[in-house]
């Protein structure tokens, strides 16, 4: 049996984490790494308290749904309300970041993202260049 890169590895716990979210349009779930070990996870999911996709309906604002908080900011949430230390770790995603979610990743010392799918937004490109964050699609490996 041959043993999954760990690219492959964190990229499937990521997928597994998606599983939890409760946005009937998209699940989205996302795990932060450094050194292999895990850090954090979140997935995409209603504020705290509130009705969630799932039990009401999405609330959509320009083609977007605006009920939940997205995957990355939530696993930055989670590490930073357990007061876990991300800077300089890899975040692994079921799909590209927003735009407002890669300037989260960015400020918070993320230096690698890899995603499975390719979500959206362009700009994500061009400014991980600038900003030295290496992008992986893991489609391409």
């Amino acid at each position: 049996m041959e043993r999954p890169s760990w690219d492959s590895y964190f990229s499937l716990l990521a997928k597994h984490v998606a599983s939890r979210s409760t946005c009937t349009r998209k699940q989205v779930g996302a795990v932060i790494v450094r050194d292999r070990n895990i850090l954090s996870t979140g997935y995409n999911g209603s504020i705290r308290g509130l009705d969630h996709c799932s039990e009401e309906t999405c609330l959509i604002e320009s083609g977007h749904c605006i009920r939940t908080v997205h995957a990355e900011a939530n696993a930055i949430v989670q590490a930073a309300k357990h007061g876990i230390n991300i800077d300089k770790s890899t975040i692994y995603t079921t799909a590209s970041p927003c735009w407002n979610c890669f300037k989260l990743l960015a400020n918070a010392g993320i230096i690698r993202i890899c995603f499975s799918e390719f979500y959206r937004d362009e700009k994500i490109i061009e400014f991980s260049k600038i900003t030295g964050i290496e992008l992986v699609d893991l489609k391409e490996n």
